[in-house]
């Protein structure tokens, strides 16, 4: 979810009723370096906690040195990726390609955990290929190396997000630790949610592209897990009012310039499933300034009339 899952998506995102936020990803050596957009990258806020730091790399000691950094902007827990399958993240020798070398992944947890005095926790996917599914090996490795929780992606890296997540693997690594699991990939409605604990027994369930232009997905999968009510969408005029919101946090925390260049993606989830969507997206891609998003807003209720 780098460059996605800023502060005004998290924001959005807890206030609709998520369990926790995870930062956007952040490098370990930027960090370390004094990189300022890196240290941006780790800031956070009330309106977004529980919130977790999200770090990568391939170096026990530079990972260290970043979780301290990290624990300075008081997030609630630190996040270790091991499971993006990014090639510039990889060929940076973190993120999923750690998956290969299980004995450097109880290291670096070794390393963060001493580093740092608040819990920290793993994102790992279900191997590196098909050939080398070993995410209850590495699982059993960063319990052993003190990780509170683990995350897994029912992916293995050579898969990136396709075909359809193996939950067989989250099970599996559930079976195997006694730490909790948070069961992750293709989540994308509160049914889905509700299987996914009934398949695996995780013990959370982490929502990633299931929530881009949908921040009311948290609400449904609560509303539905608590009494099996299925709440349906928002009206379309409160989805827009959600989006001109979101787009407005972005502007409040980004410089103005960037934010609306952001914003283009946002907005263009947010048209999913709407009459003309095509048209909308292609306004979408235009944006510049805050009329612009409302105006599309109004564009969209007058072609999707409630």
């Amino acid at each position: 979810m780098a460059g996605v899952a800023d502060r005004a998506m998290r924001e959005m995102c807890i206030s609709h009723g998520a369990a926790f936020s995870v930062g956007e990803l952040t490098s370990s050596k930027g960090v370390s370096m004094g990189d300022k957009k890196s240290k941006t990258l780790l800031s956070c806020n009330d309106a977004e906690r529980p919130m977790a730091s999200q770090i990568f790399g391939g170096d026990p000691i530079t990972m260290a040195e970043a979780a301290k950094v990290a624990e300075e902007f008081n997030p609630d827990f630190i996040d270790i990726n091991m499971g993006c399958p990014a090639p510039k993240v990889i060929s940076s020798g973190g993120g999923s390609a750690i998956l290969k070398n299980p004995e450097l992944a109880g290291e670096i947890v070794n390393a963060v955990v001493n580093a740092v005095s608040i819990p920290v926790t793993v994102k790992i996917r279900s191997g590196w290929d098909t050939d080398s599914i070993n995410a209850v090996e590495v699982a059993k490795i960063v319990e052993q190396a003190g990780a509170a929780a683990i995350t897994v992606h029912g992916r293995t890296r050579a898969q990136m997000y396709a075909p359809s997540a193996d939950w067989g693997i989250i099970k599996a690594v559930k079976d195997a630790v006694k730490i909790p699991v948070v069961g992750n990939g293709d989540v994308v409605t509160a049914l889905d949610a509700a299987k996914m604990y009934e398949q695996t027994g995780c013990d959370l369930v982490m929502v990633g592209r299931g929530a881009m232009g949908r921040p009311w997905i948290f609400s449904q999968i609560n509303a539905y897990l608590g009494s099996e009510q299925m709440l349906p969408d928002p009206p379309l005029s409160q989805k827009m009012l959600t989006m001109i919101k979101q787009i407005e946090l972005m502007n409040k925390y980004k410089d103005p310039h960037n934010a609306m260049l952001e914003a283009r993606k946002h907005t263009a989830w947010y048209m999913h499933g709407l009459r003309g969507a095509a048209n909308l997206r292609k306004m979408c891609a235009t944006i510049t300034t805050m009329d612009d998003v409302i105006n599309i807003a109004k564009t969209a209720m007058e072609e999707n009339e409630e």
